[in-house]
């Protein structure tokens, strides 16, 4: 049977329709018909930058009205577009690429379409987190999605020690200038963990790669520089099988006789090892006052 297809409604004195609708994150060919149809049907396409989406357009010969909704005017320009949906034009919400409202602009107008009981309707495509997510071969079917990283690192480190111990991957959006950045930071508070990044999806130069961190950050950085928006899955630490007590003081041991501090004895071998922090302190404790004892 074939599927559905339903006409956009005429304009009139009652409110008018939002369509989020989603456009590729690369390749032109990933656009849906329905997309396609509505981007022509609606009486105005709120686009996060109109020189981008123009392009889009103009590629697929349609020549409907354009307005601006970036996430600097996201409020302002909101209520604009809200004015115009109660005229009762029907509009179309499009960010640069993928999905409005994941990481992208358009969370502001979609609440404030509920608040005034003007429909909303998802058209479903295009995004870069299910893209990677497909191909990434994840270990669950659970994950946590993160969106952007903090740009400043104390920000940044602050949320990855509150993401080390979660039990399942979690996904981050990462620009390449910031990439090598984010994973050092990833090596240095969570220890060495399974990685999968999809660069440049759906484009002409698309990577998908894979592999421990340690060894992900050794091959980007000797790179002279990194192309393209990233999307990055970081999977949860193997559970390693604790070392006894005598092995334990032994690794104690060799950090302090190579000049590490009780403090980052115990946070790298917590980290490395994936044990419960109180044990090791206490166990670094008894080690480093035995020794300095002697």
């Amino acid at each position: 049977m074939p599927a559905e297809t339903q006409p956009l409604p005429s304009p009139s004195n009652a409110n008018g329709i939002l369509y989020v609708v989603a456009t590729p994150i690369g390749n032109l060919e990933d656009i849906t018909l329905r997309a396609i149809r509505v981007l022509r049907e609606v009486s105005l396409v709120a686009a996060e930058d109109t020189r981008h989406t123009r392009k889009l357009l103009s590629h697929l010969a349609i020549q409907t009205p354009l307005c601006s909704y970036y996430k600097d005017k996201e409020t302002v320009q909101a209520e604009h577009i809200l004015s115009e949906l109660q005229k009762g034009k029907n509009v179309a919400l499009v960010s640069d690429a993928g999905t409005p409202a994941v990481s992208d602009p358009g969370a502001i107008l979609v609440s404030k379409c509920h608040h005034h009981n003007i429909t909303v309707v998802p058209l479903p495509g295009p995004s870069a987190l299910t893209t990677l997510i497909s191909a990434a071969g994840l270990s669950s079917t659970q994950f946590t999605f993160i969106g952007f990283l903090p740009a400043k690192a104390g920000q940044r480190k602050k949320q990855l020690t509150s993401l080390a111990r979660l039990k399942h991957p979690f996904i981050f959006y990462e620009s390449p200038r910031r990439l090598l950045k984010s994973l050092t930071d990833c090596r240095e508070i969570m220890g060495e963990r399974q990685i999968f990044i999809g660069r440049e999806l759906s484009k002409i130069h698309e990577e998908l790669s894979g592999g421990m961190l340690s060894g992900v950050i050794e091959t980007l950085a000797g790179k002279s520089r990194i192309k393209g928006e990233c999307v990055v899955a970081v999977e949860p630490a193997v559970k390693q099988a604790a070392p006894d007590s005598a092995d334990l003081d032994k690794i104690i041991s060799w950090y302090r006789n190579n000049g590490m501090s009780l403090r980052d004895t115990v946070k790298n071998i917590t980290s490395d090892l994936n044990l419960a922090k109180s044990e090791v302190y206490s166990r670094a404790l008894r080690v480093f006052q035995r020794e300095e004892g002697n």
